[in-house]
């Protein structure tokens, strides 16, 4: 796959994370009179069809991520989204290594909560059968695989790997 191509994936990534931090997942901090009735149903919506209580009733730890999604990650989408709508620019190197090295390790807890924990069915339902659980991880999922994908990226493309020239200059002076 291209780095551009990938380059696409990240943006648009980063771009729809946006509404769906501001307008979702944060529900599950502000107070409900925050939020107009149409986006309370959305999520109702939605942890009806996927079986999601966390984000009904979220237990402290995932309040924890949640309030690091809005307060360190949030004002980064944007401009990795530029960055990587832009494409090439080496600057976003750094920040987005942490970035994706800080949204993988959340997402562990996250999906194993979700397939091993044993959820009641009131008052918000869990997932039960294994086809809920791996429903409900399909979900989560794209939040764990494309930040390792940016994390190999980062690390492995020449696209971002910084040369510098002081350093190279230094060598050829040795020779």
């Amino acid at each position: 796959m291209s780095v551009r191509v990938l380059e696409i994936i990240f943006f648009l990534y980063f771009a729809s994370h946006i509404p769906i931090t501001l307008f979702i997942d944060l529900q599950a901090l502000l107070p409900e009179h925050v939020y107009p009735q149409p986006l309370k149903d959305l999520l109702k919506w939605y942890t009806g069809e996927f079986k999601d209580p966390m984000m009904l009733d979220p237990p402290y730890w995932f309040k924890s991520f949640i309030l690091s999604e809005a307060l360190l990650q949030l004002p980064f989408f944007p401009v990795a989204a530029y960055a990587f709508l832009k494409g090439g620019c080496k600057w976003i190197r750094v920040p987005t290594i942490v970035y994706s090295s800080h949204v993988a390790t959340t997402l562990l807890p996250i999906l194993a909560h979700v397939l091993f924990h044993d959820f009641p069915l009131k008052p918000h339902p869990g997932p039960q059968t294994l086809k809920e659980r791996l429903l409900l991880v399909s979900i989560y999922a794209p939040y764990l695989l494309v930040p390792v994908l940016m994390l190999l990226t980062m690390l492995m493309s020449s696209t971002y790997k910084s040369t510098s020239k002081s350093k190279t200059k230094s060598k050829t002076k040795k020779h």
